[in-house]
């Protein structure tokens, strides 16, 4: 085996890569279905109320709401601005402290506050910013609110549907960029006749598997780990999520190198790829619905890869965590490309025989 010859494959497919559409689409979709998802359905699921604050005296209301983690906050120093942007519902509400109102609020002052609502903002988004400002003007007051609210949770806060979605996002960052990419390069290239010239050189068929694969892990880890950043779950510990990404990249990309091993023609490997996606996919599912019995998933393939990605990056959980996961996804990876190593060669007698 030489590792030269197999870097020469690899460059000749990184190379011609983008002239392909599957290539391209691979690059695409975890963009496409981040905006999707998470703007679309994160927005829908998970809604943020959106307070804009003119501060003109530093008021302790600003400070308060700048600590709380339920608003986003934005800052303005234009009336005009503030006001627009409630109208055209960027904002939920906007609020304009004017100068000293703190102190005329302490002096038993009832200074004029403008507050404006938005009139195609949720209502419990309103009811949240409407008794935020009353409860923090009464803080600064002195007195006492009208009730005292005693919240009471039943069970484990659940994560939101942005933080769930995630999973989904990656699977098909690793699916198109480990699995199809590398599976559809290599069909191309039977049919095309390049494949069958390229081994009555010197190069091996076990030399051009690998090279495949590499472009499918190499492909795979770097949009897994753009997906991850796009949707804030590369963290501190990104040295440990690129760990566990590139298990994932392995076990993906040698999927694809069996089915483009085993297709004879583009269609075969297409309807490959349509009949197992449902197989595939299963795993991703259960993190939607947390609800469902778990251990259903650990019976599909990308369940080993798939979770060590969600605990690692999204629970904030180590390697050491996660490590028998990622054993057992290296050792469905070792035994896939020995099988994948097998079909090759069988592959190879009968391309030589015709």
């Amino acid at each position: 085996m030489s590792l030269s010859r197999i870097w020469k494959v690899l460059r000749k497919d990184l190379a011609q890569g983008p002239r392909s559409s599957i290539f391209l689409w691979a690059i695409v979709l975890p963009f496409a279905l981040t905006l999707i998802l998470q703007v679309a359905f994160g927005s829908l699921f998970d809604p943020k109320p959106r307070l804009g604050i003119i501060d003109e005296g530093d008021s302790a209301v600003t400070a308060a709401v700048e600590d709380m983690d339920g608003i986003e906050l934005t800052l303005f120093d234009d009336a005009t601005e503030l006001k627009a942007q409630v109208e055209a519902n960027d904002l939920d509400a906007g609020l304009i402290l004017p100068p000293g109102f703190d102190e005329q609020v302490r002096d038993g002052e009832k200074p004029t506050l403008q507050f404006f609502i938005g009139g195609e903002s949720y209502a419990s988004n309103r009811i949240i910013l409407t008794v935020t400002a009353i409860d923090l003007i009464r803080e600064i007051e002195g007195s006492d609110a009208p009730v005292t609210v005693d919240v009471v949770s039943f069970g484990d806060a659940g994560l939101p549907m942005s933080k769930r979605l995630i999973p989904v996002i990656v699977f098909y960052a690793l699916v198109m960029a480990g699995l199809f990419v590398p599976g559809s390069n290599l069909v191309e290239e039977k049919e095309q006749g390049t494949l069958m010239s390229l081994l009555v050189t010197p190069v091996k068929a076990s030399e051009v598997l690998i090279a495949k694969w590499l472009l499918g892990v190499i492909l795979a880890v770097v949009l897994a780990v753009a997906s991850l950043a796009l949707n804030g779950a590369l963290g501190a510990n990104w040295a440990e999520v690129l760990v566990v990404v590139v298990v994932a990249g392995a076990l993906s990309s040698v999927l694809g190198i069996l089915a483009g091993v085993y297709a004879k023609d583009s269609s075969i490997m297409f309807a490959i790829v349509k009949g197992s996606g449902l197989f595939l996919f299963a795993p991703a599912i259960f993190y939607v619905f947390p609800d469902w019995p778990q251990w259903i998933a650990k019976l599909f393939p990308l369940y080993w890869i798939i979770e060590p990605i969600w605990q690692v990056s999204v629970m904030g959980e180590g390697l050491g965590a996660v490590w028998f996961e990622l054993v057992v996804a290296l050792g469905i990876t070792a035994a896939l490309g020995v099988l994948a190593w097998w079909l090759a060669r069988r592959m190879q007698a009968q391309m030589a025989g015709q």
